[in-house]
């Protein structure tokens, strides 16, 4: 397969990322930032209720995701 590139670039075929791309304590960060989202936003939309809220005795946080809870499978009624 032909690698097509642009006149006057600088592009290397087979060039790889650097070692320091994938260290492992940049690749421990990102995994940690991807759990901690992926958790807060299923909180937020699959178990945040106007009674048990961290947030205080509100709805409005289970208002504003209302629908996404209904097409995930989430009761809420």
């Amino acid at each position: 397969m032909a690698v097509l590139s642009q006149p006057g670039s600088t592009a290397v075929p087979g060039a790889g990322l650097s070692p320091e791309a994938l260290s492992r304590g940049r690749v421990a960060l990102i995994i940690g930032i991807t759990v901690f989202a992926a958790l807060a936003i299923y909180y937020f939309v699959g178990i945040d209720e106007g009674m048990t809220s961290l947030f205080g005795k509100t709805l409005a946080i289970h208002e504003w995701v209302h629908d996404s809870r209904h097409f995930l499978g989430f009761p809420c009624h």
